[in-house]
């Protein structure tokens, strides 16, 4: 466990380095932006695109892996959403909530860490989970928040989730990846070497922006940021487990790297719909700081309970 944690700590010791630089105003909140804006469409596309184009279909998309991950996302899912109810909260912020609790920082925190921490076999599991949560999860939320303002479902809804999936450099990425791989082309050295030096600027990127924007955060409701955080930190990595290793068992390996991707913190564009949609930003904001600043010791704690398997 110390082993891991050691292993771990690098990668939270660069964004707290982000985090002191935007609290000391060395990295103002616009330099964040234009930093996270490389990161997104350049340097983390670069990343999936690079993984993508040596991966084929069967390894980015297998029915059983999604369905146990779709089932233990659910299962807390609804739970949070029963408890927004019941605290007298609207659907929107409902919705809101229930984000929170299983959308993971994956692309900027989870995809470089976990490939480096388990090895490149992990990138293939970890775009399956990826590619989930954007396409199901994030396109949820725009139609439930939507619909529950408009009062009713509408053609429009669905067209501004399918250009929000089309104009995602993630989603683009991985399947422009995938179409490379396809056509059974290697990828041309110089391009290679392009995609390589251009990807492995995702990781120190990815992790430093991601601290100077807790830098702008606050732990505003900080009752309610704690059970976002426990229902992200520890129910969501228990539930997939339960799903992945006992009721659809899937692969070892691929069950690891599936728990692992669900134990990591609230993912920050979470609070960019927050933001956009104007529906509780601040709960969102305290939820990405509390659950960050504690995954640092429970990301260890899982990956470290999950070793045997893998």
């Amino acid at each position: 466990m110390l082993d891991i944690f050691l292993k771990t700590l690098p990668f939270f010791g660069i964004i707290g380095l982000g985090y002191l630089a935007g609290r000391r105003g060395f990295f103002t909140p616009e330099a964040t932006a234009y930093l996270t804006k490389f990161v997104f469409f350049f340097a983390l596309s670069a990343m999936l695109f690079n993984f993508a184009a040596n991966l084929s279909l069967s390894d980015i998309f297998d029915p059983g892996f999604v369905g146990a991950y779709l089932w233990g996302c659910g299962v807390v899912y609804l739970l949070a959403t029963a408890v927004a109810f019941w605290r007298g909260l609207s659907v929107a912020e409902a919705a809101i909530e229930a984000q929170v609790a299983i959308i993971g920082n994956v692309g900027f925190l989870g995809i470089p860490m976990l490939v480096l921490l388990l090895g490149e076999a992990a990138a293939g599991p970890m775009l399956m989970v990826l590619a989930t949560d954007l396409i199901v999860f994030s396109s949820l939320i725009v139609i439930l928040i939507t619909g529950s303002r408009d009062g009713r479902m509408s053609l429009g809804v669905f067209k501004t989730v399918g250009l929000g999936l089309l104009k995602n450099p993630m989603i683009v990425s991985i399947v422009l990846g995938l179409m490379w791989s396809y056509s059974g082309r290697e990828l041309y050295a110089p391009v290679n070497e392009f995609l390589s030096l251009l990807g492995a600027a995702a990781t120190p990127g990815a992790l430093f922006a991601i601290g100077a924007s807790l830098a702008g955060k606050s732990a505003e409701r900080i009752e309610v940021a704690a059970w976002l955080s426990f229902c992200k930190l520890v129910l969501h990595p228990l539930s997939v487990a339960l799903a992945a290793l006992v009721l659809f068992p899937v692969e070892p390996f691929a069950a690891v790297v599936m728990i692992s991707a669900s134990a990591l913190p609230v993912a920050g564009n979470v609070y960019m719909l927050a933001q956009y949609y104007n529906v509780a930003p601040a709960r969102v904001s305290a939820a990405i700081l509390v659950s960050t600043a504690v995954s640092i010791v429970t990301v260890s704690l899982v990956i470290g309970w999950l070793s045997p398997l893998s």
